[in-house]
């Protein structure tokens, strides 16, 4: 719902984009002027989406530099959704149903049709990303997307009908071709690129030997705590099923 009374201080953006300027990601309320409209993000923090970007201010380059600098969870949590909101209501403008410009929802944090009615609410896809376990070693891969000698748990999108344990079991076998059980519920992330909910899960290796895909996995291997390659950052949930795991493994998360 906008609200722009309770807001201290604003994140700005523009064409789906925060603003930063001078390396400020967050303005006072007289900085806000030309704003189309305005998002509550967290207490005392609001979004303003801007029809113009300001003489002096650019599009901030490096969302992942930003949430890896972020000084605890409720920094994170803001940052990821601003730069959601920002980007939902860039790619929300015009009713899917008729065509027709939405419009500020009056009570809801929705987008609405003044012609057909149709109401959007900002848009979340759900993944699963999934740390399997065999012993004392884990399951890391390299996708087409990392860097060199970079290596990740596995994800994927959970696809319509489907529940989160089921699309896990089926990225697992479509990625690597192997099965897996005993899934474990670990923690959720969002992750604003551009607006997934991470759902990760632990899982134990059951049957089948690792052949990677070569389209979405180009390599994948068994992991020890001693041979760990290039792993994401601290601030992913990927890296914390990782740490978690070999944390376990040494038994300093009793």
């Amino acid at each position: 719902m906008s609200d722009p009374v309770t807001a201290e201080r604003w994140f700005l953006a523009h064409e789906g984009r925060l603003l930063q300027q001078d390396n400020h990601i967050l303005f006072t309320a007289a900085e806000t002027d030309g704003a189309d409209i305005r998002y509550n993000v967290d207490d005392g923090f609001g979004l303003a989406v801007l029809a113009q970007c300001p003489a002096g201010m650019t599009a901030v380059d490096g969302l992942r530099s930003l949430l890896a600098r972020a000084v605890d969870e409720a920094e994170y949590a803001r940052l990821a959704r601003a730069s959601q909101l920002a980007t939902w209501h860039d790619q929300h403008r015009f009713c899917g149903r008729c065509g027709n410009t939405l419009e500020a929802h009056l009570q809801d944090l929705a987008r609405q049709c003044p012609g057909c009615g149709l109401v959007q609410y900002p848009r979340i896809s759900p993944c699963i990303i999934v740390l399997v376990t065999r012993g004392d070693r884990c399951l890391l891969a390299h996708s087409a997307r990392f860097p060199a000698g970079r290596y990740s748990t596995l994800a994927g999108f959970i696809e319509a009908g489907e529940t989160a344990e089921a699309a896990l079991k089926r990225e697992v076998h479509e990625e690597v071709g192997i099965e897996v059980n005993n899934i474990r519920f670990f923690a959720s992330q969002s992750w604003p690129f551009p607006h997934q909910l991470m759902l990760g899960f632990f899982a134990d290796h059951v049957d089948g030997e690792l052949a990677p895909d070569g389209e979405e996995i180009l390599q994948a291997d068994w992991f020890g705590v001693d041979d760990l390659p290039d792993l994401p950052p601290p601030f992913s949930i990927a890296r914390r099923l990782i740490d978690h795991f070999f944390a376990s493994q040494a038994g300093l998360n009793d």
